[in-house]
Formats: structure tokens, sequence, C-alpha cells
């Protein structure tokens, strides 16, 4: 049997490269830990896990195919943790940079029910940001 720790990275096949490091810098706080040019990808820290933004038209994301579209994306959604989960802060600080916010509520997670926030990335992915479950 294999036992599972975490996920330890997501690739997003992107269109606008430098809109969407923008977006995981700036606004959700990742950090870049390899640029690998040649490839045509950027691999950003986030907690213990990585998100690499490969172009499309790159090295790397010619192999999978068309970019994706408003009606063809990579994935369903993207779920990280959140340390310090305050939704009133996260809000402000996503409205501020002008970032589309989808449906607030408690959900289901790798460590139980507690509240998250979804919302969405330049490309549209969508994301969840995701608290620490209730207390029980």
């Amino acid at each position: 049997m294999i036992e599972l720790d975490a996920i330890d990275h997501v690739v997003l096949r992107v269109v606008d490269a430098e809109a969407m490091e923008r977006f995981y810098r700036e606004v959700l706080g990742c950090s870049v830990e390899t640029r690998r040019d040649d490839l045509g990808m950027v691999q950003l820290r986030a907690g213990s896990s990585l998100i690499d933004l490969v172009q499309v038209d790159g090295k790397l994301g010619r192999q999978g195919g068309p970019a994706p579209a408003a009606q063809a994306h990579n994935m369903d959604h993207l779920c990280l943790r959140v340390v310090s989960y305050d939704e009133a802060a996260i809000l402000e600080h996503l409205r501020a940079h002008d970032v589309r916010v989808g449906e607030i509520g408690s959900r289901l997670g790798a460590f139980g029910v507690g509240p998250s926030i979804y919302l969405y990335d330049p490309q549209g992915n969508m994301i969840e940001l995701k608290g620490p479950p209730d207390a029980a």
C-alpha cells in the first residue's frame, strides 16, 4: 500500500505567465522557488508545496496540447490551506487586488469541515482557500 502525506506540487498550463505569476505572488503570497526559462516554467512555493506555472507556448507547455480556455480548464480547483484564517481580512485583501471571489462557506477538506473561500486566478482557475476544521 502507498501512504500519502500531502500534495507535493500542482502544474498549471498558463496563457499569460506574467499575470499568473503576479497573481500567485502578490495575491496569494507565493514566492519563486525556481525559474526555468528554457522550459517555460516557474515554480512557486506555497507553504510546503509547489505550484508550477508552465507557459502553453513553452517547451513543456507545447506537449500538453491546446491552451486552456473558458470551457476547457486543466482542473476543477486547487485547494490551499491557510495557516491564519481570518475570513474578513482575506476577503478585504482579495477585493483590494480586484480578485473575483466565488462562494464562501463551510466545506469538507483533508482535516475536516471548516471555512473556505472560492476565488479565481487571472486565467479563471478556481482556487479554494481552506481554513482550519471547525471545533468538535
